[in-house]
């Protein structure tokens, strides 16, 4: 599903100064694969997991998601993959404040033109899978951190995308509900979704999935214990 060949992410601030957050990174990822990539902060992580999710185009290297070229597409069809095969889950949630749990969850859908009727549908469906079928009508400042994220994973999958990408999801969450969240994210690769996490904590990470390491924006394979 995802191949990088020698990807690097160079940021040039003001000054002239250059930081380069991805050093030449090779990675290879099958299909149902639950990836997860370890490092401290300043790593890069995070900038790893928006190349790979199309949300920022590499300096150098070559990126393919499923066999194609994505240096090659035009930013209308880089959003266009984007929208119809990727799902995001972010550590800050990111939900509209605006909108309630239900119209946050349908919101891809709505974007992807979904009938009303298959909309509601596959919202309910969601939400009722995670437990907060009974909080649709509330609003993100109304739940609580787990459930805040809850509602993020149930918007990043609405639209049954092939790769989920989740940037520290447990990171802003307490033990317990950062469990909840492992255990959801475990639970759609499970049904058939390809997950890459990013973290900063061994402790989110499970014996079957395959650990990376990044450091210095450079990728190695852990050790098997």
């Amino acid at each position: 599903m995802i191949r990088t060949e020698n990807l690097q992410k160079v940021y040039a601030a003001a000054d002239s100064v250059e930081t380069t957050a991805l050093a030449g990174v090779d990675l290879e990822i099958r299909p149902g694969e639950f990836v997860a990539i370890m490092g401290p902060s300043g790593s890069g992580k995070s900038t790893l997991l928006h190349v790979l999710g199309l949300l920022d185009p590499p300096t150098a290297g070559e990126y393919f998601f499923d066999g194609q070229p994505t240096h090659r597409l035009s930013e209308r069809q880089r959003t266009d993959l984007r929208g119809r095969l990727m799902g995001f889950v972010f550590q800050n949630f990111n939900l509209v404040e605006e909108l309630t749990v239900f119209e946050n969850v349908e919101l891809p859908l709505l974007y992807g033109r979904v009938p009303a009727a298959r909309r509601r549908r596959r919202t309910e469906e969601l939400l009722e899978q995670v437990g907060i079928g009974n909080r649709r009508d509330h609003f993100p400042s109304q739940l609580s951190g787990g459930q805040q994220q809850r509602v993020a994973l149930c918007r990043a999958v609405a639209a049954r995308p092939q790769l989920l990408l989740a940037d520290e999801p447990t990171g802003n969450l307490d033990s317990a509900q950062g469990g909840e969240v492992l255990t959801l994210l475990h639970g759609l690769n499970a049904q058939g979704s390809t997950v890459v996490m990013v973290t900063h904590s061994l402790a989110s990470v499970r014996q079957d999935y395959r650990l990376l390491r990044l450091l210095d924006g450079k990728l190695t394979e852990a050790p098997e214990a």
